[in-house]
């Protein structure tokens, strides 16, 4: 398999957006501590698939693999708090959260019952399109060495990742390889789809909501209002011939 050296299309055309996210400080901060806890989790996951393969070398593979996912998360999160000990300052900025996908997307991983070429072809498209996109975050960092010496760090793993992944796909399943990965790549872009749609969902409910607020709401203000000046002021009369108990709630 050829080394990852450009990223891929999607990410190459929002290099500018990439650009925007990278050059401000607190953005930053925030993206490495996300990357901290998804290599964190993503390194449990894959001990978890050490522990239930039968096959002996895969068992090697990924636990070595796995050591090295925890490791990222200690350096993303070092790292993290070093930029946070260095700011005196907090302030909040648009789209703060993390406005880009990034990592590997492994929070989509599924450890049981799942076969070795399955777990084999999901975790070589995870780690290409993580290698691809930490080389264009390596090239955005030029202003900040410690963490581009990092992702040069782990950019090495993630190709290796990659690579081993996909040799040991070729054994499992010699002749379904291509199709596996495919389906891999289907899967995790459906499971992009759907975050985006949930959370275009989520954008559009809340501007429906404002509106709604804006548009419906008046009126019923307004005849509120105009039903309260039509109320007399003051106490209301009772005739004294009437019937009802002056006790009575009704």
């Amino acid at each position: 398999m050829p080394s990852v050296t450009k990223g891929a299309p999607l990410d190459r055309i929002m290099r500018p957006v990439h650009r925007w996210v990278w050059g401000d400080v607190d953005r930053r901060l925030r993206k490495l501590l996300t990357f901290a806890d998804v290599e964190t989790d993503g390194g449990r996951d894959i001990l978890r698939a050490a522990e239930v393969t039968p096959d002996p070398l895969l068992r090697r593979l990924y636990l070595e693999h796995a050591i090295d996912e925890l490791r990222h998360g200690e350096l993303f999160r070092e790292r993290g708090a070093a930029l946070v000990r260095a700011r005196r300052t907090w302030r909040k900025v648009l789209f703060a959260g993390n406005p880009l996908p990034g990592g590997h997307g492994l929070d989509d991983l599924s450890i049981e019952g799942q076969p070795d070429y399955r777990l084999l072809a999901f975790l070589h498209v995870a780690e290409k399109a993580a290698a691809g996109r930490f080389t264009i975050y390596r090239e955005l960092v030029d202003d900040d060495p410690e963490t581009r010496a990092i992702f040069e760090q782990i950019l090495r793993d993630e190709v290796f990742h990659m690579n081993y992944t996909y040799t040991q796909l070729t054994r499992v399943s010699p002749q379904g390889y291509r199709r596996h990965v495919w389906h891999a790549r289907a899967k995790r872009l459906w499971n992009r789809y759907l975050r985006i749609a949930a959370a275009m969902a989520g954008l559009f409910g809340g501007v429906a909501l404002t509106a709604m607020y804006f548009v419906l709401l008046p009126p019923f203000v307004w005849f509120a209002r105009r039903a309260e000046r039509r109320e007399p002021t003051g106490w209301t009369s009772i005739s004294r011939n009437g019937n009802q108990s002056p006790r009575s709630q009704y």
